[in-house]
């Protein structure tokens, strides 16, 4: 089984699940969570609830799909395949469908600085600490960090050093 959230991170987590399934011959679970952004209490309280939870819903679908076909393309994998989409906060969720001994739950590990982590739960972290199952935590792809380092200087205008980052672009390892 694995947690899919669309981040870069997920996506590769959603590789190394396909490959651990194919070495495996076994069944892969991707599975997408939610929760409402204001927290049930608040989301039952409205007017439109059903109207605002089935949208929730759909967007996690949405999300779910988008995933798979960037990962699969169109065509259809070699192993068997499920997509769940489940409500509840994702660590929870993952850990309670994972509870099998023959399961193996893959999350992907995002390098997270301290500030993140003070302020919002890792996913990778709770199943971790909480899963009954082998975890696999995938850490994410180099190029990643070298996105997200782009992306900061580009927000706060900051030259970017071209050269430096070719270089790094064709020393790093394929991404598969």
């Amino acid at each position: 089984m694995v947690g899919v959230s669309g981040s870069p991170g997920s996506l590769t987590a959603l590789r190394r699940a396909a490959e651990e399934a194919r070495l495996r011959e076994a069944e892969l679970w991707a599975v997408v969570t939610w929760e409402p952004p204001e927290g049930d209490l608040q989301a039952r309280r409205s007017p439109y609830a059903s109207f605002i939870l089935d949208e929730w819903q759909r967007r996690a679908r949405e999300k779910l799909v988008t995933a798979l076909t960037e990962v699969f393309g169109a065509g259809v994998p070699d192993f068997p395949l499920q997509a769940l989409v489940a409500r509840g906060a994702p660590g929870r969720v993952l850990v309670r469908i994972a509870e099998g001994e023959q399961d193996v739950l893959v999350v992907g590990a995002g390098r997270h600085g301290w500030l993140h982590r003070v302020l919002g739960p890792s996913v990778s972290r709770y199943c971790l600490a909480h899963a009954t199952c082998p975890v696999l935590a995938v850490p994410p792809s180099p190029l990643e960090a070298g996105l997200r380092a782009v992306h900061r200087r580009n927000v706060l205008g900051l030259r970017l050093d071209t050269q430096r980052m070719w270089k790094e672009f064709a020393t790093a390892p394929p991404v598969v």
